[in-house]
């Protein structure tokens, strides 16, 4: 689960260095000689996010852009200007991640059928498992994570068991830190994951998303891990024989797919933005097909409320990589879901 919040407070009072009117706090234009009020900073930022997108570093021109962003009057020119690169930029930075962390910035995406693409994004997933170790770390560094993560434990240890806790606790932990590394890819500060006993788990981040394929990204990124450590926990339960690792592949596979449901800000309903009407009705029968094959009753509930939304009048503007994600996550956390526990 992804929360977003409010940008940081803007500056207070102060004099306007072209005239010396006084300026209200949070003004970025002095009423009496219309001088942009933070001209050196916007500048600076300028100069800083060009040297940025020059050495590929995209995230972090899209941030420098970002800050200036909330520097400028919402109907100047020079306001919609860079609102323009920063819907460019974050294009660059979704086609990129196709191909993995490897891949050139602003290379072309993968061409060929939608499944093609999916393989390959799931085949880079696969890789960064094994090589991003150190970055699954990160958050176990910040005290409220470790805190909230351990009370979480505690609660489940005491109706089902250690193992199964710690499974369902590094299960979640897993599905929150891919928001995580998507947020950073995106060049936007995320809180560590913090653990809400009886409910799951949630990253939160300051600035708000304004594309929809951006938002659709991050939000389908939480279920992309989480089925990633759904696999691994039915791996070793294949190789161990051991009923506590199935039955946490089948609870990864019941949380990741109630998060593809499209409502209540969950990370379906984000994945949904970017979806036109066409697809959104192929993610219903794509659903409607999983459950035909699995009977797996809680995808009836995510038919319907599918359903719904394929209906109402606020369909996205059509991503293919977005609706090829949705349609594996469908696939592979149906099947995870329907595993005998035990």
């Amino acid at each position: 689960m992804i929360v977003t919040g409010t940008p940081s407070a803007t500056p207070g009072r102060r004099n306007c260095a072209q005239c010396g009117t006084e300026l209200a706090p949070g003004a970025v234009v002095c009423p009496a000689c219309h001088t942009l009020v933070h001209a050196e900073r916007l500048r600076f930022l300028a100069s800083r996010a060009e040297s940025f997108t020059a050495a590929g570093k995209l995230g972090e021109a899209r941030s420098a852009w970002e800050e200036a962003l909330l520097l400028l009057p919402d109907s100047s020119q020079q306001h919609a200007a860079i609102a323009a690169r920063v819907k460019d930029l974050a294009t660059r930075i979704t086609d990129a991640s196709e191909l993995g962390d490897g891949a050139a910035p602003g290379a072309a995406p993968v061409e060929g059928p939608f499944w093609k693409r999916w393989g390959a994004g799931a085949g880079a997933f696969a890789i960064l498992l094994l090589t991003k170790g150190k970055f699954l770390l990160l958050g176990l560094t910040k005290l409220p994570t470790l805190i909230s993560a351990f009370a979480f434990f505690g609660v489940y240890w005491a109706a089902f068991g250690w193992p199964l806790a710690l499974g369902l606790v590094v299960s979640i932990y897993i599905h929150e830190m891919g928001h995580v590394a998507a947020l950073v890819r995106l060049g936007k500060k995320a809180s560590a994951p913090m653990f809400i006993p009886g409910v799951g788990a949630f990253v939160s981040y300051s600035r708000g998303i304004t594309d929809p394929r951006e938002d659709a990204y991050i939000g389908l990124a939480g279920p992309i891990w989480g089925a990633g450590a759904g696999l691994a926990a039915f791996g070793i339960a294949k190789w161990t024989g051991s009923d506590a690792w199935m039955a946490i592949a089948h609870l990864s596979g019941v949380l990741n797919l109630f998060n593809l449901l499209p409502a209540f800000g969950l990370d379906g309903s984000h994945g949904f933005k970017a979806l036109n009407a066409m697809q959104r009705w192929g993610v219903v029968a794509a659903l409607a097909f999983a459950f035909w094959l699995t009977g797996f009753k809680l995808i009836v509930l995510l038919v319907i409320v599918s359903a719904w939304r394929a209906f109402g009048k606020d369909a996205g503007p059509g991503d293919e990589r977005t609706f090829a994600n949705f349609l594996g996550l469908v696939g592979v956390l149906s099947w995870m879901a329907s595993l005998s526990p035990m």
